[in-house]
């Protein structure tokens, strides 16, 4: 039996918040980790100094574990885990590259490692650099994303490692929760759904565009340039659509997205990227964080129980 995420982590619920650029800051990390779950800051466009007081905020909201979440690639990573470290931050998960030349830092300040992983392989790389645990993220998540759905990538990741596997992607229900379970998952990752917690620190008018959107609305762009995105359909989203169809230059389609994360967490759902995935189709309703952990939770347990299958 692989080690129990909780345990690990020393949260109640096997459930992580995920880390969505402009939206995942402290007020929301805070509720999630305050409600039993794990909060994760998203320090993805953010300078050292506003990480640093994200995580001073966070601190002063929750006493229990939140992670912050790098993204590797970014020109200024090694002065953001300098801020990690010496702010005490005791979990991270990682993307966009590979944390293999900071594991040494990270494991000499105590830090526990969580990578989120597109494939099998990569996540069998990450358990031997030393990862506790490893995020498999489906195609149906939104932000950028991999090729393979949630339902093909986590029983092969599963499959590869002996670490826990933390699935994403698709996952707002408790049906979804035990569903990824019975292919191995030892815990979830659920972005979209905290989108509509009433502590995400996104404006009213962004919470009603996701809670109204419907199964069909979100759709993948950036696949032509080697970068696939996902995002809810709007009028920027249609035009880099038309655009990418008529093959215009890159830089047109980049001088169009350029701040378009940060325009939609403003509350400018027409020209911003709305970067929810395809359980926007399945959540609705704007409640608390805690509600809505464990609703999905209570759902779960009675979704295992009631199950009848016959064969």
């Amino acid at each position: 039996m692989k080690k129990d995420i909780t345990k690990i982590l020393g949260i109640k619920y096997p459930i992580f918040q995920g880390a969505m650029a402009q939206i995942s800051k402290y007020q929301l990390a805070a509720a999630v980790s305050n409600a039993g779950g794990l909060g994760i800051i998203a320090s993805g466009g953010m300078s050292e100094e506003q990480l640093r007081e994200e995580v001073k905020n966070c601190k002063k909201m929750t006493d229990k574990p939140f992670a912050v979440n790098l993204m590797l690639m970014a020109p200024n990573i090694p002065d953001m885990i300098k801020v990690v470290v010496e702010e005490g931050v005791k979990v991270v998960t990682t993307g966009a590259g590979t944390p293999k030349k900071y594991m040494d830092t990270f494991n000499e300040a105590g830090i526990k490692v969580i990578p989120v992983v597109p494939s099998a392989k990569i996540a069998k790389k990450m358990e031997d650099i030393g990862a506790v645990a490893v995020v498999a993220e489906g195609s149906e998540a939104g932000g950028h994303i991999g090729e393979l759905s949630t339902m093909v990538l986590l029983p092969q990741v599963v499959a590869a490692v002996d670490i826990p596997v933390i699935a994403a992607g698709g996952i707002a229900l408790g049906s979804s929760i035990a569903a990824v379970y019975a292919l191995g998952a030892g815990g979830v990752q659920v972005g979209t759904a905290f989108m509509l917690a009433e502590e995400c620190p996104i404006p009213q008018n962004v919470k009603e565009f996701v809670a109204s959107t419907e199964e069909m609305d979100t759709v993948v762009t950036g696949r032509n340039g080697g970068a696939p995105v996902r995002s809810i359909r709007n009028k920027m989203i249609e035009q880099y659509i038309k655009w990418e169809r008529e093959n215009v230059p890159r830089e047109q389609l980049e001088e169009l997205t350029m701040g378009s994360a940060r325009k939609a967490a403003a509350g400018d759902i027409e020209n911003g990227s709305v970067m929810a995935g395809q359980a926007s189709g399945l959540v609705s309703e704007i409640k608390p964080a805690k509600e809505i952990i464990e609703t999905m939770f209570n759902d779960a347990r009675e979704t295992i129980k009631n199950l009848k299958v016959n064969f």
